[in-house]
């Protein structure tokens, strides 16, 4: 299943202006994000934790940020 991971990219540039320096705030390397970001490497529950701590999304937003399905068009 593939996750929408736009308005988390969105979020990452309001409040980091790029995504190298959210990496670096997470404690990733750069290509460790792009994979996150772009389905190619799952997220672990204390990275989502991690992650809505600093940006500072709310517990009750989380899923719109993290588990937004792709929809697909036939």
């Amino acid at each position: 299943m593939a996750y929408d991971y736009s308005k988390l990219k969105g979020r990452i540039i309001e409040y980091f202006g790029k995504q190298q320096s959210f990496a670096a705030a997470m404690g990733w390397s750069e290509r460790t994000c792009s994979l996150k970001l772009s389905n190619q490497v799952f997220w672990k529950q204390p990275e989502i934790t991690k992650a809505s701590h600093l940006l500072r999304i709310d517990k009750g937003d989380m899923q719109h940020y993290f588990f937004s399905e792709n929809v697909q068009s036939h």
